[in-house]
C-alpha cells in the first residue's frame, strides 16, 4: 500500500514538472516578464532570462506563433513587428516628451526671469541717467546750492565741491545713459 501511494506521489510530482515551467524575459519598457509562455517574437534572444529546460519544446512552443506569418508570405509578422517597435518608440518618446515638456517650461521660466531682470536693471539705468542729466543742469546753472552736511548745519557749495559732483554726475551719465 505504501508502495503505491509512493508510485502516486511520483507521477503527480513527474507530471506537475512540466507546469512549473517559466519563461522569464525583459521587455521593451525595462521590466521583468513571467509567464508559462514563450515571449513574443519580437524579444531578442539575449532579454531572455529563463526558459524551461526542454529547449526543444521551448522552439516547438514559439514556432506556431511564428508559423501563420511564414504562411501568409511573413507580411504579418514585420507588421507586428514595426508595430511592437512604434509602441516602444511612442512610450519611450512619450517619457521623454514629457520631460521635454518640463525642460521647456523651465527654460521658459528661466528666460521670463532674464528678461524680466534685463527690463529692470534698463529701468534703473534710466531712472539714474535722468537723475544724473537734472542734477549736472542744476549744478551747472551757476546758481547758489545749499546742503547739508553730516552735522546738520546748512551750508553752500563752493566751487570744488560743484566741480567734483558735476564729475561724478559725469561719470552716471557715461555709465548709465550711453549703455543702452
Amino acid at each position: 500500500m505504501h508502495a503505491i501511494k509512493l508510485v502516486l506521489l511520483a507521477a503527480l510530482a513527474a507530471s506537475a514538472l512540466p507546469a512549473a515551467a517559466q519563461w522569464q524575459w525583459v521587455d521593451a519598457q525595462g521590466r521583468k516578464v513571467f509567464s508559462d509562455r514563450a515571449p513574443p517574437p519580437d524579444i531578442p534572444q539575449k532579454n531572455i532570462l529563463r526558459q524551461p529546460s526542454g529547449s526543444a519544446q521551448a522552439a516547438a512552443v514559439a514556432a506556431p506563433a511564428s508559423a501563420p506569418a511564414a504562411a501568409t508570405g511573413g507580411a504579418e509578422a514585420p507588421a507586428k513587428t514595426a508595430a511592437a517597435k512604434d509602441d516602444k518608440a511612442a512610450a519611450v518618446t512619450g517619457t521623454d516628451k514629457a520631460l521635454e515638456e518640463q525642460k521647456r517650461k523651465a527654460e521658459a521660466q528661466e528666460a521670463a526671469k532674464a528678461k524680466a531682470e534685463q527690463a529692470r536693471v534698463a529701468r534703473e539705468r534710466q531712472d539714474n541717467c535722468e537723475r544724473a542729466r537734472r542734477s549736472k543742469s542744476t549744478l551747472s546753472s551757476g546758481q547758489l546750492l545749499a546742503h547739508t552736511n553730516a552735522q546738520g548745519e546748512r551750508g553752500f557749495m563752493d566751487e570744488a565741491t560743484r566741480a567734483a559732483e558735476i564729475k561724478r554726475a559725469d561719470d552716471v551719465i557715461a555709465k548709465d545713459c550711453n549703455a543702452r
